[in-house]
């Protein structure tokens, strides 16, 4: 297969590395200066240092260039530049089916990414790749399990053929919605707990986070449409535990040092890459409030990260909550 990757950060980097194994790979960057150093190097030495781009990988600057021949076009940019990249594909009429790898919601718009695509592509056929994956595991050749979500059989089965080999198992699922949302939230809940850890608030409350946040997670994607089976496999659970608990995490570094008391700026300063927690944290209490969906955390979160909110007082406040049964469909007994 020829494969178009489009987007040449550390995630579209080790995809297309991985995926290069099997088949012909244009990696395109909007950056020529990126590109040249790709061509040089033969590795990304400014997303993804020391691992090499091996044989297959072809880096370009040219957008046209890259799409010539594609069996299949993965869109690897962050959420804010997804509809910006799907207005020049159907602009240029690019045939290919279309995988995103965007995690989040559009902080403009609320919408997530299936969403931006029907606005500004709407005759495209699509799905997203997700799941818990850190692209240094993935470059190394570790082992990792995605899922491909779409409606459109031709697209869940060029996101097989192109990556199903070697260390990584795709699975597959009708379900683009839950698939979204859990991507979307899991990074505002790493956000969450590493705020938590960077307290050292201890284990008991970083398992009271996974736990509640997945809660929110669920009740965010039914109210949307969501599969309930969705958010217990790779896109949901799986994803929210690597992203709170895994070192590589962008997102739960930026709570470790708010912790610490360290401005947002100067974390996303220093951090190099985009956290997409905190890009759509916003969108997601905005959304949430237009579907009458309480999530504790996230507001949580978002008042920290927005309002000034003292990380220790957001975890105060979250504890002084009125008591409640555990789930949101079962009735308060009186105690007897």
């Amino acid at each position: 297969m020829n494969v178009a990757m489009l987007g040449a950060g550390a995630w579209g980097t080790a995809l297309a590395r991985h995926a290069a194994q099997r088949h012909d790979v244009a990696l395109w960057a909007r950056d020529a200066s990126l590109v040249s150093a790709l061509l040089r190097d033969r590795s990304n030495e400014r997303y993804l240092p020391g691992v090499p781009l091996g044989d297959g990988l072809r880096p370009t600057a040219d957008l046209t260039d890259a799409l010539k021949g594609a069996d299949l076009i993965v869109v690897a940019t962050p959420v804010a530049g997804l509809r910006p990249m799907a207005q020049r594909l159907a602009a240029l009429s690019a045939p290919a089916p279309v995988l995103w790898l965007c995690k989040g919601l559009e902080a403009a718009s609320g919408l997530l990414p299936h969403e931006i695509l029907a606005d500004a592509w709407p005759q495209v056929h699509a799905g997203a790749l997700s799941g818990p994956s850190f692209a240094q595991e993935v470059a190394a050749g570790l082992p990792v399990a995605l899922t491909v979500a779409s409606t459109h059989e031709a697209v869940v089965q060029a996101a097989v053929q192109t990556f199903h080999h070697g260390a990584a198992r795709i699975y597959s699922t009708a379900d683009v919605v839950g698939v979204e949302v859990g991507g979307a939230l899991k990074n505002v809940m790493a956000v969450a707990t590493g705020i938590s850890d960077g307290l050292g608030l201890g284990m008991n409350a970083r398992a009271a986070l996974l736990t509640r946040g997945l809660a929110e997670i669920s009740r965010y994607g039914a109210a949307l449409g969501a599969r309930p089976e969705t958010f217990i496999g790779l896109a949901g659970l799986g994803d929210l535990v690597l992203t709170c608990t895994g070192d590589l995490s962008r997102n739960r570094t930026v709570g470790l040092r708010l912790a610490r008391g360290e401005s947002l700026s100067d974390i996303l300063n220093a951090l190099g890459h985009v956290a997409e927690g905190v890009a759509c944290c916003r969108a997601v209490c905005e959304r949430a409030r237009q579907l009458g969906v309480e999530l504790p955390i996230t507001q949580a979160v978002s008042a920290v990260l927005f309002e000034g909110r003292v990380p220790r007082e957001a975890v105060a406040a979250l504890l002084a909550r009125e008591p409640r049964a555990e789930h949101h469909n079962e009735p308060r007994t009186e105690p007897r």
